[in-house]
């Protein structure tokens, strides 16, 4: 991790933390690479780094590598990690205390940048001389995971490994789990009921949404006019809609489809204002279910450890009197019962890079109808597809004083500063939002203001897991 130029000198930040009650623990690394026991004598630490007998390593959690030869006994330290689909709980302890604790927020959305990676790709191979296809040798491995089931699968790998760098780990213990999501969805199933699922004599997927539906516009059907009669449906054509889209979730399973007509089925009812932002679906998503039912094992072998179920970590927890989380969770797991607690650390797993070379930004105009700004798209003519007659009303016409053009930028280079890093500014320390004007100014979270380059010092670069 790259420091800021202060270096050394964090630790007086860190002292004031100290007395706040937010950070407590001093990680510890021999001059050999090995991790050691933390400390919390603060005022030794404080001596080490002024006589240039210790260097500082990482700022959150603040660790500090020895440069002078020492003793590398260390304590048994017992691991617990409650694995999971958006979090990880950890806990380390020994037979008087824990060290860490905390929890891990995992990435979203890797799907969807997986897949727009691979439209970058065959956008640019589209671009070069035809070549025959050469399918022959592609093939899966035996245990191949879809890479976004991979990707958290490695995340956990990833944040142990970071974890056994600071700790002198002795053994990890790891909670799983196996779901039957047939059974979740139908607690009455059995035996050959595993055959039958719910579009059991349908040709398609659409089919079976449509007949559910009864083949009627699930917005339309509930819209009334003033005297409280229902609204016919004028016989529009219907179509299915991801009733998770406000929210990424594009998955297929019936109970996030819904049948909707051409009329409610709008670009414009996908905004946060729209009718069609924040619907629920019929029922909850088994992603998490099925994530760790398929890296159970996977997690186990990999990491060479013990393991136990959830039903005895919530009986224990429930017995010590603990409240439910994730770090909770993880200090039962690892065998804990009356050692002192430490101070929890949380990390959240920051996006490291993004792909997307170009941006549109949509003109704006004042609507005639209220008078309001309103998008080029939300004034758009109502052309739907080419092939078939589904155009809407043409707002066009609505369209009054232009207040903004349209237009799209390219990023031509990787800047300095990403969203998320921290730098110094007028005194203070802000989060960097984006780069503006190809790298000469920079956007900031905190404040309106766009600041120069210039103006800014680097303070800490957030990627990757990152303290928050």
């Amino acid at each position: 991790m790259d420091l800021p130029e202060e270096g050394n000198n964090f630790f007086s930040g860190f002292v004031q933390l100290t007395k706040k009650g937010s950070v407590k623990m001093v990680y510890v690394i021999s001059k050999s690479g090995k991790p050691l026991m933390p400390t919390q004598r603060h005022g030794m630490v404080r001596v080490l780094l002024k006589e240039k007998r210790a260097k500082v390593v990482e700022v959150k959690p603040f660790t500090i590598k020895l440069l002078y030869e020492t003793t590398e006994y260390v304590e048994p330290v017992k691991l617990g990690i409650d694995s999971g689909y958006k979090y990880i709980g950890y806990s380390a302890i020994t037979s008087t205390k824990e060290l860490a604790s905390g929890e891990v927020e995992l990435l979203e959305g890797q799907k969807k940048r997986i897949k727009k990676k691979s439209d970058y790709r065959k956008l640019r191979r589209g671009r070069l001389r035809h070549r025959k296809s050469r399918f022959d040798n592609r093939r899966i491995d035996r245990g191949w995971l879809a890479p976004s089931i991979k990707h958290k699968l490695d995340t956990h790998h990833r944040f142990i490994d970071n974890l056994s760098k600071m700790l002198p780990i002795s053994s990890i213990t790891v909670e799983i789990a196996s779901f039957d999501t047939h059974k979740l969805k139908n607690p009455d199933v059995s035996g050959k009921d595993y055959q039958d699922g719910e579009q059991k004599g349908f040709y398609n997927l659409r089919e079976y949404i449509f007949h559910r539906d009864n083949h009627e516009c699930q917005l339309c059907k509930e819209e009334k006019d003033n005297k409280g009669k229902k609204i016919p449906n004028k016989n529009l054509s219907l179509q299915v809609h991801h009733i998770g889209f406000y929210k990424g979730d594009m998955s297929n399973r019936p109970g996030n489809l819904m049948t909707l007509c051409i009329k409610c089925h709008v670009p414009k009812g996908h905004k946060k204002d729209g009718k069609l932002w924040g619907l629920k679906g019929i029922n909850k998503s088994f992603k998490a279910a099925t994530f760790m039912t398929l890296i159970r094992k996977r997690l186990v072998i990999k990491l060479n450890c013990q393991y136990t179920y959830g039903y005895i970590t919530k009986s224990e927890r429930i017995h010590q009197g603990l409240d439910k989380s994730h770090y909770n969770d993880a200090f039962v797991i690892a065998g804990g019962v009356n050692q002192k607690r430490a101070n929890v650390v949380n990390y959240k797993q920051v996006r490291r890079n993004n792909r997307s070379l170009e941006k549109f930004y949509d003109a704006k105009f004042i609507d005639i109808r209220t008078g309001e700004k309103a998008s080029g798209g939300d004034l758009s003519s109502g052309r739907r597809v080419r092939n078939k007659n589904l155009n809407e009303e043409n707002l066009r016409l609505c369209r009054g004083v232009k207040l903004k053009k349209g237009k799209r930028t390219i990023r031509t280079k990787r800047y300095f500063y990403q969203p998320n890093d921290l730098v110094r500014y007028n005194g203070g320390i802000y989060t960097v939002r984006g780069t503006q004007n190809k790298g000469t100014y920079v956007a900031l979270r905190e404040t309106k203001k766009v600041a120069k380059v210039e103006l800014l010092k680097p303070y800490l670069f957030r990627q990757g897991l990152c303290v928050i």
